[in-house]
């Protein structure tokens, strides 16, 4: 007797963390439409896909009318400007894709009795004032600075995606997502990792921000999107950090980038950006409890990698990098 496959959508799927999720679906048995604009993702992150019998790609802005023809089982909203320089760049738009597009997925999910996930993220916390982060932390976030665009559009999609589960009963998962890396980042989009290393590979001087003093966490990708997968299948509606909590200073983290490429260049300082977070470590305990899952892979390992990818890049990419200066930004 044939069975029907499970169908998932996965919006922001030419990005990185969104082409990863493809992979992962598809892996397990599942027949996955992706969708994206396009705007920051890139086709070449999911061209491996072209001809998989269970996969195919829709280009379409989310703030438009999402239509999709057939059953869905799940939604998973991962499409947004995720990178300083991008939703500095296009702070209207990103806006636009956490309020609009979420509410049309939200529709869509409701009308095909589907499962919906939000990529929310670690800057709900804005400039955490609790340390680490843990789930019942409000934030505090500058709802009109620079920065604003991008965490409140996660807390909206946040909040409209509880009032879908509180009022039409809708089945709804909230990832809140801290650093995550691993190959398929693009090196332009001012990211720290991504600029660790292009400023490297291109005989530059790192530039850290502030004295370096700040802290973040990162986690690889596959551990992200395993702890992703398993908070999709389990039956809790809440947010729930998803991260790596071994914390390192920028500084610090500088300096193993400098070790790990072999750099003859040093580290250079710039003025710290507005409203950027000076603590960033989750408290992953209810993952742990709820999820049985935890980062396996430690940041030596992950780093190689994420290099070993970023090395097989033209050297047309390495130079098209954009420059990380995050207090000058268009705001069209």
């Amino acid at each position: 007797m044939s069975t029907t496959k499970q169908r998932v959508l996965i919006t922001g799927a030419a990005g990185f963390l969104g082409s990863h999720l493809c992979d992962l679906f598809l892996s397990k048995g599942y027949e996955v439409i992706g969708m994206d604009n396009l705007i920051t993702g890139d086709l070449k992150n999911i061209n491996h896909l072209e001809g998989a019998t269970d996969f195919s790609f829709v280009q379409h802005d989310v703030t438009d009318y999402v239509e999709v023809e057939g059953p869905l089982d799940y939604i998973l909203h991962f499409a947004s400007p995720a990178s300083p320089i991008d939703y500095l760049k296009i702070p209207i738009q990103t806006l636009k894709v956490g309020a609009l597009g979420t509410h049309n997925l939200l529709g869509l999910a409701k009308a095909k009795k589907a499962r919906f996930m939000i990529a929310s993220t670690s800057e709900v916390y804005g400039d955490p004032l609790v340390h680490p982060q843990d789930e019942t932390y409000y934030g505090n976030v500058n709802t009109i600075g620079p920065r604003g665009v991008y965490d409140e559009a996660k807390r909206f999609q946040e909040s409209i995606t509880m009032a879908y589960h509180r009022v039409h009963e809708l089945d709804t998962r909230i990832a809140r997502i801290f650093n995550t890396y691993g190959p398929r980042m693009r090196l332009n989009d001012g990211r720290v990792i991504p600029a660790f290393i292009g400023q490297a590979l291109r005989g530059e001087e790192l530039t850290v921000f502030g004295d370096g003093s700040q802290t973040r966490s990162f986690c690889y990708v596959s551990d992200l999107v395993e702890g992703l997968y398993r908070l999709l299948m389990t039956p809790y509606h809440l947010p729930v950090n998803l991260g790596n909590p071994e914390e390192i200073t920028i500084l610090d983290f500088a300096k193993e980038i400098v070790k790990l490429t072999e750099s003859s260049k040093g580290i250079s300082f710039k003025a710290l950006p507005k409203d950027d977070p000076l603590q960033r470590q989750p408290d992953i305990s209810k993952a742990k409890e709820l999820l049985s899952w935890e980062p396996k892979v430690q940041r030596h390992e992950g780093m190689q990698k994420t290099l070993a990818y970023f090395k097989t890049l033209s050297q047309t990419e390495l130079n098209k990098t954009e420059h990380r200066d995050f207090n000058k930004h268009n705001t069209k």
